[in-house]
């Protein structure tokens, strides 16, 4: 599956330019907040969203930023992987 990475936003579309997949991360006085996850019915059960809030989390990390989310399946994510929300 292609992810098409923007700013705030990692998102994969079908063949007829329907977003399938994403998640959304708007960055504030320098705190990136993943606040929406998304997965089609059709993908789910195959860990989509857990690669996507995990390249968010890369993404937010390389750019600098600190991680908060407001989004119950990422903060659930973050929990489970200390290592990539900085609170090991």
């Amino acid at each position: 599956m292609y992810f098409k990475h923007e700013r705030e936003r990692i998102y994969a579309e079908n063949e007829k330019g329907d977003v399938i997949a994403e998640v959304t991360f708007p960055i504030r006085d320098g705190v990136a907040v993943i606040d929406h996850t998304f997965v089609d019915d059709s993908l789910r059960g195959q860990g989509i969203a857990g690669i996507l809030v995990q390249s968010a989390v890369d993404q937010i990390r390389d750019g600098g930023y600190r991680i908060a989310s407001t989004c119950s399946y990422a903060s659930a994510w973050l929990e489970k992987h200390p290592e990539y929300s900085g609170q090991e």
